[in-house]
């Protein structure tokens, strides 16, 4: 028997607030697993049982970002809604356009002949190479290379071609960018926060209480049950290291407050349907048995004192036989049973 932690999801959209992306799903999603025949038998298989902890947690987009701009006046704003990738346009200022370069340093000098070595230059160069410029070394220092790799660029961007990057010519995110809302409108000023938005990456957020939650690990693997029966997987990829109080409810006192700790489940697999911030629900494996013998939990007769028993089927014999259950998998409707053997028939009772 082995021991290990994971979380599965099980999802029912409730709400979906605006500006909320669709996501296409492009394959038909898995049939649900076959309810036992009622009045039937099944035969008792070896399979995984994991018990589950249930908490509520929310559909979202990795990631929060701010885009800034350093001058000149707002001449045109992306749609809400839409993802922006490397060497797009965020937005105009002044008529001309200012692309997106992925890194996670913001711009904050200047970029050209003669300035000092550093991260932001290396920064720059991996940009203009996955953009498809040559010629030139990726390292730390703006060299004759750069120059006219910043020359070549700019001419394909409709930008001045200068050689240089004056600082606003460009904007210096982690990666893609889903946006989310304006800060200003057009005709306003760019010299402050211009637009704002999310990652493009589906995840799941939830908060558990470190008092009665099973524990969890980063990395651990998800599943991912959506409304129209499809799974998905994932991983748990942050877990904060800090409890949050949450805000006290009328007659609480101080200290009454739950606590939670926020975790992210980056999800995996297929683009699939979402609305951002749905509500959905979350089951924590607390603990799982891979390769022990199952039966559906509807099999199970209970018995005086608590006990339980299967009635397996020869032929036209049946006969009452008491086992042992062990873990009970609610999501599956399966149990864990000791006392018959693999591949015995069991009677499944009608209604």
């Amino acid at each position: 028997m082995t021991r290990t932690v994971g979380v599965s999801l099980a999802g029912i959209v409730v709400l979906a607030a605006a500006g909320g992306g669709w996501v296409l799903l492009r394959e038909p999603p898995p049939a649900p697993p076959a309810a036992p025949p009622a009045g039937g038998t099944v035969p008792v298989t070896a399979g995984d049982v994991v018990q589950r902890q249930q908490v509520n947690g929310t559909l979202t987009y990795d990631g929060a970002y701010a885009v800034t701009g350093h001058g000149g006046t707002v001449t045109r704003l992306p749609r809400i809604g839409a993802t922006i990738k490397r060497g797009r346009a965020l937005y105009e200022a002044d008529g001309r356009r200012v692309p997106l370069m992925y890194g996670g340093r913001p711009a904050w000098r200047p970029l050209g002949l003669g300035m000092t070595d550093g991260a932001d230059v290396l920064q720059l160069e991996r940009n203009l190479r996955a953009l498809g410029e040559r010629g030139f070394t990726v390292d730390r220092h703006y060299d004759l290379g750069t120059y006219y790799a910043v020359r070549r660029w700019q001419r394909d961007s409709h930008l001045p071609i200068t050689g240089t990057v004056p600082l606003g010519q460009v904007v210096f995110l982690p990666g893609a960018i889903r946006v989310t809302g304006h800060d200003v409108k057009t005709g306003e000023s760019a010299g402050g926060q211009v637009l704002h938005g999310t990652g493009t990456a589906p995840v799941v957020t939830a908060e558990l209480d470190p008092a009665s939650s099973p524990p969890v690990r980063r990395g651990d693997k998800v599943r991912v049950v959506l409304p129209d029966g499809a799974t998905r997987q994932g991983r748990i990829t942050r877990i904060s290291p800090v409890a949050q109080t949450a805000q006290a409810e009328p007659g609480q006192g101080p200290g009454e407050a739950p606590s939670t700790i926020p975790i992210t489940i980056r999800l995996t697999g297929k683009p699939f349907r979402m609305l951002d911030q749905a509500l959905v629900q979350v089951d924590i494996t607390s603990e799982e048995r891979k390769n022990v013998l199952t039966v559906p939990v509807v099999a199970l007769l209970a018995q005086p004192g608590g006990k339980y028993a299967l009635v397996t089927v020869d032929g036209t014999r049946r006969t009452t036989v008491p086992v042992e259950t062990g873990l009970f998998d609610e999501v599956d409707g399966t149990v864990e049973v000791t006392g018959v053997p693999e591949g015995t028939l069991v009677e499944v009772p009608a209604g």
